[in-house]
């Protein structure tokens, strides 16, 4: 195939799969008209899923989302040191919305007080929200108390 076909072939792709999911400047994953569930540009997940080199891709850019989310709702984010401020992007990957439920913890941290942000993190059932389990809850919050990278 030549690279005038290839591009030909993804415009096409583009098109006839645009009108099925493409919500705005977002990709949702659907069902197709087997019941597969699709994503992109027909993509089917459910059989080929993603590879790590994809996987990291998407990484990358949901740790950008998330800093600047926190960067446009934080004027206290941006000063913070590096490793705080990736404990915060860790914190966003459960949604900001869920991330701004926890106000004791993100007013001690716009004043700096860190070792009471950290208290009212763990303090607050931060388990129950998304995958978190206790040893990460327990790294995250070490991580806004010390501002050092834990284990």
């Amino acid at each position: 195939m030549t690279d005038t076909d290839l591009l030909h072939l993804a415009t096409q792709l583009q098109r006839d799969e645009d009108a099925r999911h493409k919500h705005g400047a977002r990709f949702l994953p659907f069902r197709d008209t087997a019941g597969n569930w699709t994503l992109g540009w027909g993509r089917n997940i459910g059989a080929r899923g993603i590879s790590e080199e994809e996987a990291d891709f998407l990484l990358g850019n949901d740790i950008n989302d998330a800093q600047h989310d926190l960067a446009r709702t934080f004027t206290w984010y941006p000063p913070l040191d590096s490793v705080r401020q990736c404990a915060m992007v860790e914190l966003c990957f459960m949604g900001l919305e869920t991330l701004l439920s926890f106000r004791k913890a993100l007013h001690a941290m716009s004043t700096g007080d860190y070792a009471t942000a950290a208290d009212e993190f763990y303090d607050s059932n931060l388990p129950k929200h998304g995958q978190w389990g206790p040893a990460r809850t327990r790294r995250v919050c070490g991580m806004i108390r010390t501002g050092e990278w834990q284990r």
